[in-house]
């Protein structure tokens, strides 16, 4: 997480510094190409990086095998791209995507060696090592995209940073462990892992079309300018899931592999997962909801504050994320994910009927689709999960429970300060409006977290008092 964390607020800072460099259309031409290149991402892994981490025993043939294969398709992702570039572009009316597919599908003969020695990394759990090479390689893509952009390269800027970090991330994965891969092929190595990774690909393929069928109706029926509006009020609002839920996820997905065939340690991992993520992420996000105005305008500039209005909305739905990212790691760690895959699909359908319906009301309208599919998708995880557990729905209640409440005390502390003291701040001034409901948000959250007497946040509780009592003695030079 510390990794995770630490690469999210470099990217943060550099967005905030990229937004007032570059337009939003330049933004929404990059989110267009990820359109075609982030498919053909998850096409190159297979899941098989996954199966890796999940397999009880793997021996170098397996790294071999994974490699050799995601290297032939590397190759052969990048030259169907170089021809098909033109006709993509034709089909987006504009002639400059043709060399910005061209040279972003580049970064597929750079990936294979990365993704596998990340997933020698997670199988080993190194999250240290990932995590310095993580940041390591952001502050390489960033720098780089803020110089380029301040020499005027605009989106090309967001595309060469790319691929500058992709070298970096290679370079620095060859340091970093002993694993030395090389063309390989073991026919039951790749039969075992190409199984498991088929059934990965299917549902990240789903889950990627689900997300980017948005993407592609806004391009086709708002423009760029809109995809890049959308874009940056969604990554605010995922902003708390992001820093916590990935890393926990694949700490916990290592875990739960570990502990396959026990079924009460895996319910008590997947309850514990869900309490502490909706925990913290709860009472962020409805601090996120109320500042969302002042937010953007104060990072980005007046110039995106129309990605306010469906920020807010996907806050909403982001408070399921706690919920169906842990449900998708029992299914994963389970192997159960073909059951997984009929509920994105009917997640899917649900997401382009409802944003071709909802473009008509605009970035709101589309919000609302993605909130009521991200509803739907959570409560169909859940319930498969259900079913392979013992359990029962109270166990859900339980779990969720404290960050509801946390999130409540929050949320009624924040609403008795708007409207009793600071509302006006709103306009007139942003940042102290910012800085006094984001901090009073923080303080409440953590008060309610040390003092308010949750049985399931006990031992969070007695560790966040831990820390802080020891932080007093080094700042006050007391001794243990």
């Amino acid at each position: 997480m510390f990794g995770n964390t630490g690469d999210m607020v470099l990217q943060f800072l550099i967005g905030i510094i990229l937004a007032r460099l570059l337009t939003p259309a330049d933004f929404g031409m990059v989110v267009s190409v990820q359109i075609f290149t982030g498919f053909m991402g998850m096409l190159l892994s297979g899941g098989m990086g996954q199966s890796l981490i999940r397999a009880k025993h793997v021996g170098e043939e397996d790294f071999n095998t994974v490699f050799t294969i995601q290297m032939s398709m590397g190759a052969l992702i990048f030259l169907g791209f170089s021809v098909a570039a033109p006709w993509i572009a034709a089909y987006l009316e504009d002639p400059r995507y043709a060399d910005l597919l061209r040279v972003s599908a580049f970064s597929f003969v750079l990936r294979p060696v990365a993704l596998v020695r990340t997933a020698w990394l997670n199988r080993a759990m190194l999250f240290k090592k990932r995590a310095m090479v993580m940041l390591a390689s952001s502050v390489v893509t960033g720098l780089s995209s803020i110089a380029m952009a301040v020499a005027g390269l605009g989106v090309w800027s967001l595309i060469l940073s790319g691929i500058l970090g992709a070298l970096a991330t290679n370079i620095l994965l060859w340091f970093a462990i002993p694993l030395r891969v090389r063309f390989g092929f073991d026919e039951e190595a790749a039969q075992r892992h190409s199984s498991f990774g088929l059934k990965v690909t299917t549902n990240d393929f789903l889950s990627y079309l689900r997300d980017q069928s948005v993407n592609l109706i806004l391009t086709k029926m708002a423009g760029p300018a809109s995809v890049g509006l959308f874009n940056k009020g969604e990554s605010l609002a995922r902003l708390p899931n992001r820093v916590i839920t990935p890393p926990t996820g694949q700490a916990v997905f290592r875990a739960l592999s570990k502990v396959q065939d026990n079924l009460d340690q895996t319910k008590y991992m997947f309850y514990r997962t869900i309490t502490l993520l909706m925990a913290y992420i709860a009472p962020a996000l409805v601090t996120m909801w109320w500042v969302a105005e002042p937010l953007i305008e104060v990072l980005y500039g007046h110039q995106w504050i129309a990605a306010a209005e469906p920020m807010k909305i996907l806050i909403m739905a982001a408070l399921f994320r706690p919920i169906r990212t842990p449900s998708g790691v029992v299914l994963a760690a389970q192997n159960r994910l073909g059951r997984e895959t009929v509920a994105l699909a009917i997640s899917l359908f649900i997401t382009v009927a409802a944003s071709l319906i909802g473009v008509r009301w605009g970035l709101a309208g589309v919000a609302w689709a993605v909130l009521g599919s991200g509803v739907f998708l959570s409560a169909y995880q859940y319930s498969l999960v259900y079913r392979i557990l013992p359990t029962r729905l109270g166990d859900l209640a339980l779990a969720v429970m404290p960050g509801m409440i946390l999130s409540l005390l929050v949320g009624i502390t924040l609403a008795a300060l708007h409207y009793g003291l600071i509302a006006p701040l709103v306009s007139r001034a942003p940042l102290a409006y910012l800085l006094l409901m984001g901090g009073t948000g923080a303080v409440v959250f953590l008060l309610g977290l040390l003092f308010l007497p949750l049985a399931q946040l006990r031992t969070e509780s007695d560790r966040w008092r831990t820390a802080i009592r020891q932080a007093w003695r080094v700042a006050t030079g007391e001794s243990a």
